[in-house]
């Protein structure tokens, strides 16, 4: 398992680098932009909704200089040898790379993601089969994260921000009777 500790990341004004700017490149940086990324993008064609979404867009060839400044790092090219030297340069660098369709040159991957309000699941198959991810997501999507299912978030939130105010830890608490009562109410 290469990609074994998933995790979920606040991206909110952090400087992420895309390496590409066609129809992939617009579908990854859409959902940084809506994560609240700065997203610079770098390609010699820039597609007109990628620069419309990008904080910066340098229209040109990449260049290892390119990556100073940027937490993360993400490749949209169609051509191999420039998403695997843009690797090499993020890994020199301690900077995080995903390629998109290429894990052998990811430090991260992007598992298949549906959002409810503040529910977010997120599948992956250790980068190995992208289709399975997708249909296992839209699955839980339809079956599990049922209408209202949003409003259950927003009301256990609600109650466990009145512990922490109350000085109680929810750590000690038991949430089924809770849960059971929020999912009875809202969906």
């Amino acid at each position: 398992m290469s990609f074994g500790y998933p995790v979920v990341l606040d991206l909110t004004d952090v400087k992420v680098l895309m390496v590409g700017g066609g129809n992939i490149a617009a579908r990854k940086v859409e959902g940084l932009v809506a994560a609240g990324a700065r997203v610079t993008v770098v390609a010699p064609l820039v597609l007109d909704e990628v620069a419309a979404m990008a904080a910066e867009v340098r229209q040109r060839v990449y260049s290892a200089d390119d990556l100073a400044g940027h937490v993360l790092v993400m490749t949209a090219t169609d051509v191999p040898t420039v998403n695997a030297q843009v690797a090499a340069d993020a890994r020199e660098r301690g900077v995080w790379v995903n390629s998109a369709d290429d894990p052998s040159n990811c430090s991260f991957i992007l598992p298949a993601v549906t959002r409810r309000g503040q529910v977010v699941v997120a599948v992956g198959t250790d980068g190995s089969s992208p289709v399975l991810a997708r249909h296992i997501r839209d699955r839980i999507a339809n079956e599990v994260l049922v209408p209202g299912i949003d409003a259950v978030a927003d009301e256990l939130a609600r109650q466990r921000a009145e512990f922490h105010a109350a000085g109680v830890s929810t750590e000690t608490v038991d949430w089924s009777d809770r849960l059971r009562e929020a999912l009875e109410r809202h969906t």
